[in-house]
């Protein structure tokens, strides 16, 4: 019989680096999950990828239980990376921070395509270039 699912939580944590601090602690305790638990499970799962932010949907079950999925870094976080930037623009209309080229919007499309809601890679260029525009890095035509 299948376990009664009684909620998802979304968390983007440091890879192999999460604390019972918050936002952990309180998402999870609040629900009866074992803390430490998830904590030990997801930095052995993430200790490769140490330097990055990796999302995790965690599913909690009526019985304390909890399965949990790590998903790819967020596309801000890919963008930065690129770019080696350490933060976005405060004021993304006028103050830029960087600037994206074509190969870099496809490449960071491709390695993101698995976790967006679409499947053909011109829509997820143009959610890579939104998330860009967001952050105040211009995007070569």
């Amino acid at each position: 019989m299948a376990k009664k699912v009684k909620t998802v939580i979304k968390l983007n944590l440091p890879a192999g680096e999460a604390t019972p601090a918050p936002p952990v602690g309180p998402a999870l305790g609040q629900h009866g999950v074992p803390i430490m638990d998830f904590i030990k499970e997801y930095n052995a799962r993430t200790a490769k990828l140490k330097g990055q932010i990796i999302p995790a949907v965690i599913t909690v079950y009526e019985d304390r239980t909890f399965t949990f999925v790590t998903k790819l870094p967020p596309v801000s976080e890919m963008i930065k990376k690129a770019l080696k930037l350490q933060k976005g623009s405060g004021k993304p209309n006028k103050e830029k921070v960087g600037k994206l080229t074509k190969a870099q919007v496809e490449a960071v499309a491709k390695e993101k395509l698995p976790d967006l809601n679409t499947t053909d890679l011109e829509a997820a260029k143009k959610i890579v270039i939104g998330t860009a525009k967001s952050m105040g890095v211009e995007v070569e035509n």
